[in-house]
């Protein structure tokens, strides 16, 4: 077997605001309309003869992966971390997977957030890669630079092992823009993509001879671990594992790595530029990648500008190699240049308490969405949108009271010790301390207005009693 591991994780920091840490940058859409970890599974399902990938995320990233990937032929597994641990625990517990579903399996670890755009490129590096896989080797992908990059770390290649592939003399971290130009022009230097094939035993041995304290506290969380028919919840002690990236872990102290450098259009989109650089320019060199509606930027006298809206038009006029990045509750206007700093906008945010470094105005639950139309003091109003057959949880609110509009389909709402059905245009009202729950019977969407009034109107004010997607403990 050849496994494909997706590993989904990471804040994608630079790529703020549209990548948030509730929704982060494995689930924005670029390059042909679907989201990264979709064209990811779609890639990983072409090359692995349709075996089910294992998707290794976050608990809090499980039901938005299921429902990414809900309209695909094969269902994945998923491995949970309750927190992120970098790739070396989570490679180590889904070679313990894989070794266990077949002893002989090879894995494919791929990172959901990267794009490649010649796919046929993609599947010769990967046959390549497991045939050398299967002799015991640990295979690296590595991509041949395309200019002097930095912020890449890369691959010093030393003697070839064969036609397509050679020994690994070291690894440099990220270079400065001088070094970087060096290493283009020496001509044995690549890119190190995050990619790796490896038979889950090899890796599994690497690990124990390279980080052996690290393998014994993933063997325990291993046989802790409880397994379900489509996932594994690893336990709380997952969390106390070391953080450390499996180059630092294994690949930097290992002596039997190759790397098969390739060039199948890769990109790991780390920041606005190189999402700019993967959309295709005008003739002044200027991009956009707007949802729904070409016709919402109007861009004049401009030149190597990148533009991306969501709901409203953006005009340009008389710029030069700028970032403009709209989202409905958050603008960024930066050089193209500054493209690696917009991460300090971030940590900014996390220091002031701003939740807009966590949240959309439109945020992701298992049951739907809601939208948070307008707040102040006292209220709140938001729009919420209950998929065919879900509900939400029967819950209390302390500080708030709730009123429901019901704008489309049927709601099903239980308030207090009464269950009732509301049409469109019909409305109930909650008062604060009450047990309530919404569901949604009908195979329709059901969108309602909910207005909130009260002291306090945090999310964290719910206690839940019984819930269909198991958040209450």
């Amino acid at each position: 077997m050849l496994i494909p591991i997706i590993l989904s994780g990471g804040a994608g920091t630079r790529l703020w605001p549209v990548s948030r840490e509730s929704h982060p940058k494995p689930f924005m859409k670029i390059g042909g309309g679907k989201s990264l970890l979709t064209q990811t599974y779609e890639r990983a399902l072409s090359v692995c003869n349709f075996t089910a990938p294992l998707i290794v995320t976050n608990t809090n990233y499980y039901f938005l992966s299921r429902d990414e990937v809900a309209v695909q032929e094969i269902q994945p597994h998923y491995m949970l971390e309750p927190s992120g641990r970098n790739t070396a625990p989570a490679i180590a517990l889904a070679a313990m997977w894989a070794h266990a579903q077949d002893p002989e399996a090879c894995m494919l670890v791929m990172p959901a957030d990267h794009l490649i755009t010649d796919t046929p490129a993609f599947h010769q590096a990967v046959k390549r890669a497991e045939t050398l896989a299967r002799t015991g080797t640990l295979a690296l992908f590595g991509i041949r630079p395309t200019g002097p990059e930095t912020g890449f770390g890369y691959i010093e290649m030393g003697a070839a092992v064969n036609s397509h592939a050679f020994a690994v003399k070291r690894f440099v971290e990220k270079p400065d823009q001088r070094t970087a130009q060096q290493y283009i022009e020496q001509g044995n230097y690549v890119w190190n993509s995050g990619m790796f094939c490896f038979k889950a035993s090899s890796i599994l041995d690497a690990l124990q001879a390279c980080s052996p304290a690290l393998m014994d506290a993933a063997r325990a969380v291993w046989n802790a671990s409880p397994l379900e028919a489509d996932r594994i919840d690893l336990p709380a002690a997952f969390s106390a594992l070391e953080s450390i990236s499996i180059d630092y872990a294994v690949m930097e102290k290992a002596a039997n790595i190759t790397v098969i450098p390739g060039d199948f259009g890769w990109s790991d989109i780390g920041a606005w530029s190189a999402v700019a650089d993967a959309t295709e320019p005008d003739e002044f060199g200027n991009t956009t990648n707007t949802q729904d509606d070409a016709r919402q930027t109007i861009i004049i006298d401009s030149r190597n500008t990148h533009i991306e809206c969501q709901d409203r038009l953006v005009a340009a006029i008389g710029l030069d190699n700028l970032l403009i990045i709209d989202t409905p509750d958050a603008l960024l206007v930066a050089d193209k240049s500054s493209s690696q700093e917009v991460r300090q906008v971030v940590s900014r945010l996390k220091a002031i308490g701003h939740d807009a470094f966590n949240l959309h105005r439109t945020v992701s639950r298992p049951w739907g969405t809601y939208t948070v139309l307008e707040e102040g003091p006292r209220f709140k109003i938001k729009r919420i949108v209950v998929k065919p057959g879900a509900s939400l949880s029967l819950q209390m609110h302390h500080h708030r009271s709730e009123h429901w509009i019901v704008v489309t389909g049927t709601a099903e709402i239980v308030n207090g010790d009464e269950t009732i059905r509301l049409q469109a245009n019909e409305s109930t009202y909650i008062p604060a301390g009450h047990k309530h729950r919404l569901a949604n019977v009908t195979d329709s969407e059901l969108t309602l207005i909910e207005v909130q009034c009260g002291a306090y109107l945090g999310e964290d004010d719910i206690v839940r009693f019984d819930d269909i997607y198991g958040r209450v403990k």
